[in-house]
């Protein structure tokens, strides 16, 4: 592949997750899900499965540690997610989403959904289809963070 095709392949797929981010944020909103910015929804990512201390979260969003807490801290102020004690760590908060958390959540998937079903109108599904595994191949396991 030539330099020039990698960089216009590179910019295709930054600019298909940027619109991706884009539209299920304003699909969250539209839902009702206000004063979030599209970095909670790869925070509500991470906190989904099990919940995560701060420190798991900076990892995941490639941010400090500080910067993990300010989020936390929002989140927890708007009632999106909120501190427990750690279950195999006296030292450590673990955050989970609150109900509002897991809502959004089902919001954020039903964004993503409807997204993701014009590209199968454009595409086809067979083509679709395809271009998931292909994606899937390169990146199977993320992570999924935002592009700061």
């Amino acid at each position: 592949m030539q330099n020039s095709e990698a960089m216009a392949l590179s910019a295709a797929l930054l600019a298909a997750a940027g619109e991706l981010t884009h539209r299920i944020h304003e699909g969250v909103v539209a839902r009702g899900f206000e004063g979030l910015r599209p970095a909670h929804g790869f925070a509500f990512a991470r906190l989904a499965p099990d919940g995560a201390t701060a420190t798991d979260l900076a990892v995941h969003l490639g941010v400090t540690k500080q910067a993990a807490s300010q989020l936390v801290d929002e989140m927890v102020r708007k009632g999106y997610a909120e501190r427990r004690a750690h279950p195999g760590d006296a030292r450590a908060r673990l955050v989970v989403l609150t109900e509002r958390g897991w809502a959004c959540t089902r919001a954020a998937e039903e964004a993503a959904a409807e997204a993701v079903r014009e590209w199968g109108a454009v595409l086809g599904e067979g083509e679709a289809r395809v271009l998931r595994e292909q994606l899937l191949r390169i990146a199977p396991q993320g992570p999924v963070r935002p592009a700061w």
